[in-house]
């Protein structure tokens, strides 16, 4: 990678926007729930699939098992620290090269690293609110529920406000995203190919200069990025923070 005219590019922007993609969750040791081993464990163990048992109706209809599936597979994996990636993006932001980043995981990565300015745009495991009475629950509030988790007041299923399959995004937050690339100069995207969701339902928006991506494999759709680094998110990121530190900027 040349790091100078990589920094160059970002120092020149007025406005950065980052797409934080699975492979970042990946390189900081999450495992892949959907399209992993571990999609086949859970399927073995719970008799359904990852994304039938994390969904919509699987919420509404059975709810226990939906809830001992939530405890065991979801709010384990989100018990893991964020990799070294997600503190170099937030070195990045204080340096003040990145602006802004928008990611469809849920475990909450970027902020528990620090970043400011996150769009998740499915809502974050962290969140967890009472469908009648608005009342909000931590995280470890629902990790220690015996069974369904109940608000305290109500003693009804509390929801956790994140986009379950078979649920549309929120239009509110849609629009905020769609705001915040339309008016990046500087679009890089870690971590997944330019044919996956978010980046499918964002580049539309996208009319900038630089469209950087940063992936460890070849896909079709690379062509349509100005810069393509092939290699480690983290390592790229770090590379970043180690030549502007350098610089003595």
């Amino acid at each position: 990678m040349r790091e100078k005219n990589m920094l160059q590019i970002l120092k020149n922007s007025r406005y950065t926007v980052v797409l934080s993609g699975v492979g970042m969750m990946q390189e900081s040791g999450y495992p892949l729930l959907r399209d992993g081993q571990e999609s086949y464990e859970i399927e073995e163990k719970y008799g359904y699939s990852f994304e039938e048992i994390f969904s919509s109706g699987f919420y509404s209809a059975r709810k226990e098992l939906f809830f001992r599936f939530y405890k065991e597979v979801i709010l384990k994996a989100s018990e893991m620290e964020p990799g070294q990636g997600f503190f170099d993006l937030k070195k990045l932001q204080d340096f003040g090269l990145v602006h802004s980043i928008i990611t469809r995981r849920i475990a909450g990565l970027e902020e528990r690293a620090g970043c400011r300015n996150v769009i998740n745009m499915k809502g974050t495991v962290f969140h967890n609110v009472c469908p009648s009475c608005g009342r909000e629950y931590s995280v470890e509030y629902m990790k220690n529920a015996s069974g369904v988790p109940l608000c305290e007041k109500c003693m009804v299923p509390i929801r956790p406000k994140v986009c379950l399959f078979g649920e549309m995004i929120d239009n509110g937050v849609m629009t905020r995203v769609a705001e915040e690339v339309a008016k990046a100069e500087v679009l890089i995207v870690l971590g997944t190919t330019l044919h996956s969701p978010l980046c499918i339902q964002m580049l539309q928006y996208y009319t900038g200069s630089n469209l950087i991506l940063v992936t460890d494999k070849e896909h079709y759709t690379d062509q349509q990025a100005d810069i393509v680094v092939y290699g480690r998110c983290d390592e790229f990121l770090n590379q970043l923070v180690a030549e502007y530190e350098r610089s003595g900027c």
